[in-house]
């Protein structure tokens, strides 16, 4: 459940408190904004998505929907909703993984761009899990957060 984004800063220092324990500010900070960005794009797409589900033959699951309203497809496996779904499972970091392969794949402008180090034994899963949660109460990518530039706010939160 997407709670309204006041005091998201908070949340966000949970979420980057939760791997600080087992690596570095430098490391954590590129865990977390890949998985922003997972989160942002798939917000989008569920918005059209929903969107698409009600108009008059569109055809939601049609990638050519989403280029046309320059919003990225964002195939079935990497959906923000699986990826919390299974958030708790030893696994998550491979899905993750698997979930960017599956994006760039379907978007070729983001080929080589996403992080697809989720796996790596480094990375402690509960951890991880937890971070899935804290970043699945943030709206980002849906048309109200957009106006409010969460984004904007997350990316300068972990840069500044």
């Amino acid at each position: 459940m997407v709670s309204n984004n006041n005091g998201f800063e908070k949340r966000l220092f949970q979420s980057a408190d939760k791997l600080r324990n087992n690596m570095d500010a430098a490391e954590y900070k590129h865990v977390v904004l890949g998985l922003i960005f997972l989160k942002y794009i798939s917000d989008a797409f569920k918005e059209l998505y929903e969107k698409l589900k009600d108009e008059k033959n569109a055809d939601p699951e049609d990638k050519d929907e989403y280029l046309g309203e320059n919003v990225f497809w964002v195939p079935p496996e990497a959906r923000w909703e699986y990826i919390q779904k299974n958030a708790k499972q030893p696994t998550i970091g491979k899905l993750i993984d698997d979930a960017m392969h599956a994006i760039e794949r379907d978007n070729p402008s983001l080929k080589r761009v996403l992080p697809k180090d989720y796996a790596r034994e480094a990375l402690d899963k509960q951890s991880l899990g937890g971070v899935i949660d804290l970043i699945g109460s943030i709206g980002l990518g849906d048309k109200e957060s957009k106006s409010k530039d969460i984004l904007g706010r997350v990316y300068e939160y972990f840069l500044g």
